[in-house]
């Protein structure tokens, strides 16, 4: 709509009649690239017949994709053919054959509300602006609050498992010296924390960046199924105390990135309460089995935890990020140790009660209402639904490894407790050779050059890695509910046709 001109009004030359924007072209855009999404990324979502991945070189990919960014703007056509582009060389992590990551598959629930929230665009810091999703929130925190065994507690949604680590750090620290928020590092003691030497890589950063330092990150000695030993580290905290350190937190992982073990926690816990030191759980991974009545022995002991991570976009599949930090606390201690009081935001003398104003609590500003992705699929599928969606994904888990035993040219690494399937392909060439330094060192090149294969015929795809002196083998990651038998069977099928003249 042109205005009159009688009516124009102009500042520095700028009409500021009537809105700026095609409100009808761009509603038909969205209509249109909403039925772009439907018919080429949901319909095709469970489709075997279509490929995982659209494999091109960078510098080609780039060519392709137009990526320059003009002066002009392009017509809605053109637009449509960009988003088109982008789905088709963008890698199908919904595909049943998509294994590569910890996270896979495609909730219809929790794609929904994804949808809503991006549509919507609020920020989850106070309730006058985002009333739905802070309650949805406190909601969501009160029952997994109850899976982990609290009576009470208090937490936060942040962007990933890698924030919650350092929150946790971060916070164990300010229990142990709270005067650190105003004061900063000068006068302090030299911190020490324990890990396990299967831990994720995010406690290295974590160290790093709050200050505490990499060379301060004790690194506990594993077993062979990747299990913190429990006797190392109380040696270890006994150690750090009579060199003048201060150990100050221990972080137990439930559920490693590549060998899916889970440490003892309440061994673990014994020793954290002798001496004091906050227990941290990163269960961004294995927290999920708490859902199954079957599977949460594996994590036996959370209850003692002074803080877990827990990340439902993994095995419970809420979309990319849904991630909690959750604390036993309930003396506002994450409030205490985040809190900088904007007086623009967290006004004391709101007509509401303000309580429920939880930003504060976070170390970001603006922040997306991520758990309304995990409200939605729990309303949808129940308790009970997740807890079939983890024992389905175990139990394909559990199918695959008999595979595996019954098949010549492959070979595990260990019995899985958990998803993780770890195992070596041996081509014909090398099934006949001695299990020597010559062996492995042609066995690692292996699995990188059937990874490469795969990527590009576009079949599947799987992840692969050296770990703790073992060279290169796969890791088989099942988590999906589209996933089936069939689905396992190709997997061993195809890498066998793949590396079979190797």
């Amino acid at each position: 709509m042109v205005p009159s001109r009688k009516n124009v009004v102009l500042v520095d030359g700028v009409i500021l009649n009537g809105p700026a924007t095609d409100v009808k072209a761009g509603e038909k855009f969205v209509e249109d690239a909403c039925r772009l999404i439907m018919e080429e990324v949901v319909l095709k979502a469970t489709d075997i017949n279509e490929k995982v991945c659209e494999w091109r070189p960078p510098e080609e990919l780039k060519r392709l994709l137009d990526l320059e960014l003009r002066d002009a703007g392009e017509p809605h056509h053109r637009l449509l053919q960009r988003c088109q582009d982008v789905i088709r060389y963008s890698v199908k992590t919904n595909h049943p054959r998509f294994f590569n990551q910890l996270y896979a598959g495609l909730d219809y629930y929790s794609l929904v509300a994804r949808f809503m929230t991006e549509a919507l665009n609020p920020s989850v810091y106070t309730y006058e602006v985002s009333p739905v999703f802070l309650l949805v929130e406190e909601a969501v925190l009160k029952k997994m609050i109850e899976f982990i065994g609290w009576k009470e507690g208090d937490g936060i949604f942040n962007p990933g498992g890698s924030v919650s680590n350092m929150y946790a750090m971060n916070l164990a620290r300010y229990k142990y010296c709270p005067d650190i928020k105003e004061k900063g590092l000068s006068g302090l003691p030299r911190l020490i924390l324990f890990t396990s030497a299967e831990c994720h890589y995010s406690m290295k950063k974590s160290a790093s960046f709050l200050g505490i330092g990499t060379e301060n990150v004790c690194f506990v000695e594993t077993d062979g199924r990747g299990k913190m030993i429990p006797e190392e580290l109380e040696k270890r905290v006994q150690k750090a105390k009579k060199e003048g350190a201060a150990p100050f937190l221990v972080c137990a992982t439930s559920g490693t990135t590549v060998l899916g073990a889970f440490d003892p926690l309440d061994e673990i816990a014994d020793i954290c309460e002798r001496h004091g030191l906050w227990l941290h759980v990163d269960a961004s991974w294995g927290g999920s089995a708490l859902m199954s009545r079957k599977h949460r022995r594996l994590l036996q002991g959370i209850h003692r935890a002074d803080s877990v991570a827990w990340n439902p976009h993994k095995m419970l599949m809420a979309g990319i990020q849904c991630c909690a930090f959750l604390v036993k606390d309930k003396s506002d201690l994450l409030k205490r140790c985040y809190s900088a009081n904007a007086s623009y935001l967290f006004q004391q003398d709101k007509f509401y009660d303000v309580s429920y104003d939880t930003g504060d609590k976070s170390i970001q500003c603006s922040r997306r209402p991520d758990a309304f992705k995990f409200w939605l699929a729990w309303k949808a599928l129940g308790t009970l639904g997740l807890e079939e969606r983890v024992n389905r994904a175990l139990a394909l888990s559990r199918y695959l490894v008999e595979e595996i035993k019954k098949r010549e040219g492959f070979k595990l690494l260990m019995e899985p407790e958990y998803a993780n399937i770890c195992f070596w392909y041996i081509p014909p060439s090398l099934r006949q050779i001695e299990e020597g330094p010559e062996f492995w060192a042609k066995l690692h090149l292996v699995a990188p050059a059937i990874k490469e294969r795969m990527m590009k015929k576009g079949s599947l795809m799987l992840g692969y890695q050296p770990h703790q002196g073992k060279v290169n083998f796969f890791r088989q990651v099942v988590i999906s509910p589209q996933v089936s038998r069939e689905d396992m069977d190709f997997l061993l099928d195809e890498i066998d046709l793949l590396g079979k003249d190797m």
